[in-house]
């Protein structure tokens, strides 16, 4: 299964990209909507639970939501506010009930999509940004709905990462050891590892305990000064964002 996703700037947009999708044939609870704005209420969680995503939930219905799909879910995301889930990850959300949300939502936007691209989705909705994504079992059908997510408006993942970084990289080159030179020289080096360490396995982990998950990723580009650097600066980042050190429930 394949994972196509657009971020659209006007909501209005965003349900026409949906409504879109699935007039290609793809199976309405494959086609989720994450929009910022709902009315979440707090869900009690017990005391060894660290701050995370799903901290409060809530069911809609899908016309009071103002999404064509059905039942949708609010939930409050620690440094991106309420946001309405709607589609396959909403039934996923209205399935799991109180403090197991956190978790759930994690699992349920990395479930056929590339795990490094869950930041870039909560980047979108804090500022104010919807995102549509629809998971397709064919080649055909991805290139399909790729081209009417275009058509609709949208900018792609990868566009949306560009200007992410893009945002980002004055600030960094500013602040980098050895100065303007020696961040162009790292650049692509110190990137990949602040990208690293937004990844849904990397959160809130110290570089020992990540260290093995990062090496199966990245090999040797862990060994290198640029890459550690990137990657907590990336931590930082995060902690900046009020997100919280951590998504999962602890144990």
């Amino acid at each position: 299964m394949q994972a196509v996703a657009g971020v659209f700037v006007a909501r209005a947009d965003a349900q026409r990209a949906a409504a879109m999708l699935e007039s290609l044939g793809i199976p309405h609870d494959r086609v989720t909507v994450l929009a910022p704005g709902g009315d979440a209420r707090r869900v009690p969680t017990d005391e060894g639970e660290r701050p995370g995503m799903g901290a409060a939930l809530g069911a809609v219905t899908g016309a009071a939501a103002g999404f064509p799909m059905g039942a949708a879910v609010t939930l409050l995301v620690p440094g991106v506010g309420a946001v309405i889930a709607s589609g396959m990850i909403g039934a996923m959300l209205l399935g799991a009930g109180g403090a197991a949300v956190g978790a759930a939502l994690e699992e349920s936007l990395v479930t056929g999509l590339p795990r490094d691209e869950l930041f870039l989705y909560e980047d979108a909705l804090r500022q104010g940004h919807t995102v549509v994504i629809a998971l397709v079992e064919d080649e055909a059908l991805t290139e399909a709905a790729r081209a009417r997510l275009a058509e609709a408006g949208a900018e792609s993942i990868d566009a949306a990462r560009e200007h992410w970084w893009i945002g980002l990289r004055s600030a960094e080159q500013e602040q980098y050891a050895g100065g303007p030179h020696a961040f162009e020289r790292d650049e692509a080096l110190y990137r990949r590892g602040f990208e690293a360490a937004l990844g849904p396995d990397a959160r809130g982990r110290a570089w020992d305990d990540a260290l093995a998950g990062l090496r199966a990723r990245h090999g040797a580009d862990c060994d290198r000064p640029a890459f550690r650097r990137g990657w907590e600066r990336g931590q930082a980042y995060r902690r900046d964002l009020g997100a919280g050190p951590d998504l999962r429930k602890s144990a």
